[in-house]
């Protein structure tokens, strides 16, 4: 039985001078809750908050891939990738200096993945602390990731 909407809590965390970095999702599929994390090392924030996604849907699709997802982030970076996929592609994902965009190569495994899904993104405010359960998943995966870097750094 496939649920009629997975929800999918993500985050990323770098350390900038070691650039280690490391990502975590929370994926809800029904009643079941899937905890997805890695570790990079010589990454970006930018790179870690993508990697989640993309790890995310890849995770999804082997599942359940004709199901609806709704995608929390709280990076402002992802959340507008998918409304400016139109100019970056007219570009070749060139930025104006006529050389490639930071994260080109996930920035286009991105929008494979994304191509034909039926997802709903959502842009949540950063460690907030309400009572919601949207902010109560948001923070948990931030935790998890933020104690990975740390993890990995001392390591």
């Amino acid at each position: 039985m496939n649920p009629a909407c997975i929800e999918i809590y993500t985050d990323g965390s770098c350390h900038t001078q070691k650039r280690i970095g490391a990502w975590a999702a929370l994926i809800i599929i029904g009643s079941d809750r899937e905890i997805l994390t890695g570790v990079e090392e010589d990454t970006t924030h930018n790179r870690m908050e993508l990697l989640s996604v993309i790890k995310s849907i890849e995770f999804v699709n082997t599942l359940h891939p004709e199901t609806g997802m709704r995608i929390y982030s709280d990076s402002q970076y992802v959340c507008t990738l998918p409304e400016r996929l139109p100019r970056l592609k007219q570009k070749s994902f060139l930025n104006k200096k006529g050389t490639e965009i930071q994260n080109a190569d996930l920035v286009k495994i991105f929008f494979q993945q994304i191509g034909g899904q039926d997802i709903e993104w959502i842009k949540v405010k950063a460690h907030q602390r309400d009572k919601s359960e949207q902010s109560a998943h948001n923070r948990f995966v931030d935790k998890l990731s933020r104690k990975l870097v740390r993890e990995n750094i001392k390591a």
